[in-house]
């Protein structure tokens, strides 16, 4: 993991700085706002950035998202910065790391922020194959493409083949196609010079050179517009490409893993996906299983996400109940992996007393009611439901239009999955681009679009 410190080494943030290298970090640091912008613009980038609040970290935080430089910004200070740290927070800091720093506390962060640094949890059969699939190709440079629904933890996979690959003392940098506007991708990828277009302040290093020597991670790629595509195709064929506006090409080393959450076979059929750059990238497939098809993985990966987020909270780590397991190993996990996550961390902040138990388990109304979690087949009448739909579920949409029914619907879902527009397409069954026209119109009309918590780009805070 890479960790920019912004601010001076001397005294705690120093100590800080120690504490992440014990950690495995490698450490950047730049004194003030202008070097670090420097240093973030050049390719070297940083997967976390800590920064004094003593700085004037709300100018840092606005450039970053104004020049999309996707890295979670922490805040740190002292007891007596709490006014300064509020204002972090508020203008988009991620969190806020107390001072003197406490080696757990940093651990935590790091692990949540910067990805985890372990394997993937495997207990399922299922997943298991699909693991050991990845380890065995891991040590080559062979391009994988890695299917499988949104929130199955394609990026966690990804991630786990880079460490054990030949190049794990290399970057990983990872983009999402879905998450960055189509007029935008191609600079985000390829780097500009300065003056290249309109808002070209100074020269931006690509995603490309900046994984050079690494791993990239081309996340929801079926995303990515076909004019676009012919021009990473040639950058994975002749391992160079051309940075906006100039004017000499530049070689690049890098090892390329893409991530769909759709078939690309039917892409390629439809002319959104051009078939030679899906033959370039599918030398290897691996496919992750969705948490409903490895459910033997469910209560590792909660105890698991129980004990991340009780040392992110500083909060005593307690065990599930037996009855909270068999309640979250009951539900259909509709947003995998990443539904679960969220799941227990809420029930981390809610549990009472010292244990977490079903109280403190908040699921969405739709899943609790389609899969009640602990009757039995004598409590049913020991005979099945019928799948009609009853007249009290289908009276509320009488005399209303399509129209209004769908936009409720795709406002409820993108709610339900905490304003994550990828995860809320997959629910919906429609790709990315076509929620985020929906989403325009909505804005258009005055209407509230939920927005992630925590976002740190524009791209999540308003309608793309």
């Amino acid at each position: 993991m890479r960790v920019m410190i912004v601010g001076s080494m001397a005294a705690e943030l120093g100590e800080a700085a120690r504490i992440a290298i014990g950690r495995g970090a490698k450490i950047a640091q730049a004194d003030d706002v202008v070097s670090a912008l420097t240093e973030l613009r050049s390719g070297r980038g940083a997967d976390v950035v800590l920064c004094d609040v003593q700085l004037p970290i709300e100018e840092l935080i606005a450039q970053m998202t104004a020049e999309r430089i996707a890295a979670p910004v922490i805040a740190c200070g002292t007891r007596a910065d709490a006014v300064r740290a509020a204002a972090a927070i508020r203008a988009g800091a991620r969190e806020y790391l107390p001072l003197p720093p406490d080696a757990e506390l940093i651990a935590a962060l790091l692990e949540t922020l910067g990805g985890d640094g372990r394997a993937p949890v495997a207990v399922d059969p299922a997943m298991l194959a699909t693991l050991r699939r990845a380890e065995q190709i891991a040590a080559s440079d062979a391009s994988v493409l890695i299917r499988g629904e949104s929130g199955t933890g394609k990026e966690v996979l990804a991630r786990h083949i880079h460490r054990r690959s030949r190049r794990a003392a290399g970057p990983f940098i990872a983009v999402n196609c879905a998450a960055i506007p189509e007029h935008l991708l191609e600079s985000e990828l390829f780097g500009h010079e300065k003056g290249a277009f309109s808002g070209a302040i100074a020269r931006r290093i690509g995603r490309f050179e900046a994984a050079d020597g690494g791993t990239l991670l081309l996340d929801e790629i079926s995303e990515m517009d076909v004019r676009l595509q012919a021009k990473l195709l040639r950058a994975i064929q002749e391992r160079e490409i051309d940075r906006l506006g100039g004017t000499e090409p530049v070689k690049v080393n890098v090892r390329i893993l893409a991530t769909t959450n759709r078939p690309l076979e039917a892409e390629v059929k439809k002319g959104t996906f051009r078939e030679d750059l899906y033959f370039r990238l599918n030398v290897i497939t691996l496919t992750l299983p969705p948490l409903r098809d490895r459910p033997r993985d469910i209560v590792p990966l909660a105890e698991m996400f129980a004990r991340r987020y009780a040392d992110v909270n500083g909060i005593s780590a307690r065990p599930l109940t037996e009855a909270a397991k068999r309640l979250l190993e009951a539900q259909p996990w509709r947003g995998n992996v990443r539904e679960l996550e969220n799941t227990i961390h809420r029930a981390v902040l809610l549990a009472a007393g010292e244990v977490i138990d079903v109280d403190a388990i908040e699921l969405p109304a739709a899943e609790a009611e389609a899969c009640p979690p602990l009757r039995t087949p004598a409590a049913l009448g020991g005979s099945g439901s019928s799948a009609v739909p009853s007249p009290a579920a289908t009276n509320g949409l009488v005399g209303r239009t399509v129209a209004d029914v769908e936009r409720d619907l795709i406002l409820e879902t993108l709610t339900h999955c905490l304003g994550n527009r990828t995860h809320a397409a997959a629910l919906l069954g429609i790709s990315i681009r076509t929620l985020r026209n929906k989403l325009r119109e909505y804005s258009a009309a005055g209407l509230r679009i939920p927005a992630a918590p925590n976002a740190t780009t524009a791209q999540d805070r308003v309608p793309a």
